[in-house]
């Protein structure tokens, strides 16, 4: 059994539904065909039974006489024509009433009939005559017989059958009529499966193509055409397809850009970095030493570049993780500790500076590190832009994070790029930096179910704004986890 359902399994979805539909329909006429010839049979039958209840009725004096005088030999001359007649007493001894050698086998139910007596009983079997003709019987119990001194002989029945024979013949025509039926409309039911799983199939055969092509040449401009209507699983499926290689061109595309955009950010401190190195490499081995003042400026300008370098990486690793690997390190935590631990790293980065906090609880679902970094990243741009002994506030409120520098601002020309990866202002652009900073800030708080934005701040300098959803106190169910 399990052979053939792997072999079932193996062939074409065509060949499978073409099977399929042929076999429920030859279940269907099977069942169709079978209940007509039952339904025809006893039909049949019922006419035959009619026929010999009307037979037995039939009662002229030759049977009252052949009642009361029961022998083995015949007697009379066709009282019942076209019939097998006889009369048969309680232990089986036959009268035959008509002019014919030819008797119904008396069955052990005829004579428990007949030894019950029930004159209005009348029983009907299927039986073979002496001949060996398959005849339908009937059994009529007629009663006790009368002896010729006038007591009371045994019970009596009357036996009539007659031919099954043209009934069968009428039968087997009909069994093979039903059967050729039957073979006709299975293979035509088959044939019409088959085609209608062609047609049905035919937009699974193009979204294969489409599949195909686009494995063999990478090409995921292909679309699948649909009809705007349409809306049956074929349809979803060829949209979905659709969706899906659009998406794919645009991932393929902003990994294009960003490979091309990392490798221009790379290029700048490396080929620094070179330089530097080749300095100190050939001044060793010309063996004319570097001033001291030269060399410390070079070894700091190394570090630097060194630095920058690693931030660079380490913001395009966060860029490259995929949703899944963020959504497993999701948590209810706590925005307001994130931000003072945001504060302490900025404060150690400007010094100089005077930040100010007003903080109050809020609990977001959001990955620590992720959101904490999101904080910092902002925080840096503030300290980098504000002036020397400059102010930065930062605010926290009903699920809302502003932090406001007094810097030069950000020109509004300028604004729609900031979230951009890799952009940097034209007056920022010998600060350092990789670009990437707001791109984060960006996709840590969308990810987060939250918005941000940069605007511009009365009375100068910039204002950033980030919006979380969540609550004041934490779920009971999900005590918050602070970040550090």
């Amino acid at each position: 059994m399990s052979k053939v359902v792997r072999r079932f399994r193996s062939l074409p979805i065509r060949a499978r539904l073409a099977m399929l539909v042929a076999a429920a329909v030859a279940f269907g006429v099977a069942a169709v065909s079978v209940t007509c010839w039952f339904i025809v049979q006893g039909k049949l039958y019922e006419q035959v039974d009619d026929d010999l209840k009307k037979a037995s009725m039939r009662m002229p004096g030759q049977l009252q006489d052949a009642l009361n005088s029961c022998t083995e030999t015949p007697y009379g001359n066709g009282i019942f024509r076209n019939t097998y007649s006889q009369l048969v007493q309680e232990d089986g001894t036959v009268c035959i009433l008509q002019d014919s050698a030819a008797t119904v086998k008396v069955a052990g139910a005829d004579k428990d009939e007949i030894k019950d007596g029930d004159t209005g009983k009348i029983y009907f079997r299927n039986g073979t005559a002496g001949d060996g003709t398959d005849v339908r019987v009937l059994v009529r119990p007629l009663g006790a017989t009368t002896t010729a001194t006038g007591d009371t002989g045994p019970n009596v029945g009357l036996v009539v059958a007659v031919s099954l024979n043209s009934t069968q013949k009428t039968l087997n025509e009909l069994a093979l009529i039903l059967l050729l039926v039957s073979g006709v409309g299975v293979v035509g039911a088959g044939a019409a499966g088959l085609a209608v799983a062609r047609a049905g199939l035919r937009p699974v055969d193009k979204l294969t193509e489409a599949v195909e092509h686009v494995a063999r040449t990478e090409d995921l401009t292909v679309r699948i055409p649909v009809e705007a209507d349409a809306e049956d699983e074929v349809a979803r499926l060829s949209r979905s397809f659709n969706s899906m290689t659009s998406s794919l061109a645009s991932s393929r595309d902003l990994q294009q850009q960003l490979i091309a955009d990392a490798g221009h950010e790379l290029r700048t401190p490396l080929t620094s970095l070179r330089t530097n190195i080749e300095l100190l490499t050939r001044s060793e081995e010309t063996g004319r030493p570097i001033p001291e003042a030269d060399r410390k400026a070079l070894m700091s300008s190394v570090k630097a570049q060194m630095t920058e370098l690693a931030a660079l990486i380490g913001d395009l690793q966060e860029l490259s993780r995929s949703e899944g690997q963020r959504g497993e390190r999701v948590q209810v935590i706590s925005l307001e500790d994130a931000v003072e631990s945001a504060l302490r790293r900025a404060r150690l980065r400007g010094p100089e500076l005077t930040i100010t906090a007003d903080l109050q609880p809020w609990y977001v679902r959001a990955e620590p590190a992720a959101l904490e970094r999101a904080v910092v990243n902002i925080l840096d741009n503030a300290v980098k832009f504000s002036p020397e002994g400059g102010t930065i506030e930062v605010q926290l409120a009903s699920g809302v994070l502003t932090v406001r520098d007094h810097g030069p601002g950000i020109p509004a020309e300028e604004l729609p790029h900031v979230f951009d990866r890799f952009w940097r202002s034209p007056s920022a652009r010998a600060m350092p930096g990789s670009g990437l900073g707001l791109s984060i800030v960006a996709r840590t708080v969308q990810q987060a179910g939250g918005d941000v934005t940069l605007g511009h701040a009365e009375g100068g300098g910039t204002i950033a704004t980030v919006r979380l959803p969540g609550a004041p106190t934490p779920p009971p169910e999900s005590p918050a986890s602070a970040s550090g």
